[in-house]
C-alpha cells in the first residue's frame, strides 16, 4: 500500500436560503467539512495515498496518536480563521477574525505530536502558525497594523497567480526549490512572530517570515504561502514532501 498522508480540513458554516434559486426551490447550504482538492491531488500525484482529517474530534489527542501510528506524514492545511492569541499565552491586540476553536485543538495537537516523534510534517499557511504556536512561538495578530511598512499580505488578485517575492535561505525549502528567490502567494493577515525553536529559511521583503523549518527534526516544515495554488515552482513543496515521506 502506498504510504498515507493525513491532511486537516477546513469546515464553513450553513447559509440559509433567502430566496428560491433559478428553478423556483430552496436550497439553503449546509455546513460542509472540506478540503482544497489540489492538495489531495498534488500528493497523490507525487505517490502517495491521503487521508481527511475533520475538525474538532472527540479527542484531538487520540486523533493525533492514531496519525503517529497509522500514517506516514501529516500536512496542516490554512484555512479561512485565525488562531486566538489565547493559544499563546497572548490578549486580543489587535484584529482577529473567526475563530475555529475545535480545529485549532486538533491541528495543535497534531504539530505537537509530529515534532515529539520526528514525524513528517508539512504546515501551509495558518499550518505554518498552528507549528510555530504548538512549539511555544507566537504571532502578529494583524500585520498591517503591527508591522510597520509591511506589504499588502492579503492579495487582491486570485491566490492561483504570485503576489510577491520571497528569499530562501539554506535548508530544507531550497532544496524542494532549488533556488533562493521565487514570487509566491499571499492571503494571509497574521504571521508568525517569535518562531520558537525553529529556524526562519524564507522571508518576504518587509521581513515577514514565509517559511520556517526545525533544525532538529528531519521534515518539519512550514510555508506561509499556498504552493498547491500555484504552478509550477511553488507546487515542489507538495511534491518534494511526498518524496520524504516515501
Amino acid at each position: 500500500m502506498l504510504p498515507i498522508v493525513a491532511v486537516t480540513a477546513d469546515r464553513s458554516p450553513a447559509i440559509p436560503a433567502e430566496t428560491p434559486n433559478a428553478f423556483g426551490r430552496m436550497r439553503p447550504i449546509a455546513a460542509k467539512v472540506h478540503v482544497t482538492e489540489r492538495v489531495v491531488t498534488h500528493l497523490r500525484a507525487a505517490g502517495v495515498e491521503v487521508i481527511v482529517l475533520p475538525p474538532e474530534p472527540a479527542d484531538a489527542d487520540a486523533v493525533a496518536e492514531w496519525v503517529l501510528t497509522h500514517c506516514a506524514a501529516t500536512v496542516i492545511t490554512g484555512g479561512n480563521f485565525d488562531i486566538h492569541p489565547s493559544m499563546y499565552g497572548h490578549e486580543v491586540e489587535a484584529r482577529i477574525d473567526r475563530i475555529d476553536a475545535g480545529r485549532t485543538a486538533l491541528e495543535l495537537a497534531l504539530a505537537k505530536a509530529a515534532m515529539r516523534a520526528d514525524h513528517p510534517l508539512l504546515g501551509i499557511c495558518g499550518g505554518m502558525q498552528a507549528m510555530a504556536v504548538a512549539a511555544g512561538g507566537t504571532l502578529f495578530q494583524d500585520i498591517k497594523t503591527q508591522i510597520p511598512g509591511a506589504l499588502e499580505h492579503e492579495q487582491t488578485s486570485a491566490p492561483t497567480e504570485p503576489w510577491h517575492p520571497i528569499s530562501i535561505a539554506t535548508g530544507l525549502l531550497r532544496k524542494a526549490h532549488g533556488c533562493s528567490l521565487m514570487r509566491v502567494n499571499s492571503t494571509h493577515h497574521q504571521s508568525v512572530r517569535d518562531t520558537g525553536p525553529f529556524e526562519i529559511t524564507a522571508t518576504a521583503p518587509d521581513g515577514v517570515i514565509e517559511g520556517i523549518e526545525h533544525p532538529q527534526l528531519e521534515c518539519c516544515v512550514g510555508v506561509q504561502w499556498h504552493p498547491e495554488l500555484l504552478d509550477p515552482a511553488p507546487l515542489r513543496m507538495l511534491a518534494w514532501f511526498a518524496q520524504q515521506v516515501k
